[in-house]
């Protein structure tokens, strides 16, 4: 059984050492031994422009991945760009050891009020209860160490499987760090860069499909810690490609999240 620090960090997608950023195991990605998944990643940026912002509520972040994010460490500096009265913008930059822009990030805050209830659009939802235990989709990453998968927990509501093609799946995620609550929104930044992975529409031994970027919107803040997906993915032959999902929690919809991505044969 790992004691201490090693299963802090089983507990864990990240640990800090000298003020850098870790991956642990579960962070690593399916594509690179060294590169983390972006879904973590993108909540470590949601951390730090919520910092940045702490009195409005952030409800969209795009983040553009410029080169694979090191598992050896990071660091993320976030910015305040605009502060009106009702909206205020931030940016991030996330660098490497060598001091190189890996990842910018963008972000919306919004303030809140609260008013009666207004009608409002409602769309079906899968029910956590109606679904049943299985794995995260991606089994077989391309390499042979512990990867993302690890850290989540999957349910599939009925009809729905693990085979490439449109995928509805509950999932939830270790948090980021093993010693603090994630926020609302950190929280489904991981499932929220999943589209790609559990809506692909070939398996990794036929293509890769890694995502140039992410924007996660919530209108709502999840208010559960299963959290659902349901998305398709678009593959052109020019090699571009995009996936769209859906994002609930036990209550209903509460956002999306979008993905352009990069398409390429593996054979």
């Amino acid at each position: 059984m790992p004691k201490g620090k090693d299963k802090e960090k089983d507990q864990a997608f990240f640990h800090i050492a000298d003020d850098w950023i870790v991956g642990n195991d579960a962070c690593r990605g399916p594509w690179s031994v060294d590169a983390c998944h972006a879904g973590p990643v993108t909540g470590t940026i949601a951390r730090a422009v919520e910092a940045a912002v702490s009195a409005k509520q952030l409800v969209r972040l795009t983040i553009s991945f410029q080169r694979p994010i090191p598992m050896a460490g990071f660091r993320i500096a976030a910015k305040l760009e605009r502060d009106g009265r009702a909206a205020t913008t931030a940016s991030a930059e996330l660098r490497d050891r060598s001091g190189r822009i890996c990842a910018v990030g963008s972000s919306l805050h919004l303030a809140t009020n609260s008013f009666a209830p207004f009608p409002t659009q409602t769309i079906p939802h899968p029910v956590f209860a109606d679904a049943r235990m299985g794995g995260f989709p991606v089994q077989r990453p391309l390499h042979d160490l512990p990867f993302f998968g690890a850290g989540i927990e999957a349910a599939y509501p009925p009809g729905e499987t693990s085979e490439p093609g449109p995928t509805t799946v509950w999932m939830r995620t270790l948090p980021l760090f093993g010693d603090e609550e994630p926020s609302p929104f950190q929280t489904l930044c991981p499932i929220a860069d999943c589209g790609n992975g559990i809506a692909r529409n070939a398996e990794f031994s036929v293509a890769s499909f890694v995502n140039a970027d992410l924007t996660v919107l919530a209108y709502r803040l999840p208010e559960s810690k299963w959290l659902a997906s349901s998305a398709m993915s678009f593959w052109e032959p020019t090699g571009i490609g995009m996936s769209q999902a859906t994002l609930f929690d036990a209550r209903g919809s509460l956002g999306v999240a979008l993905q352009t991505l990069i398409i390429r044969p593996t054979s």
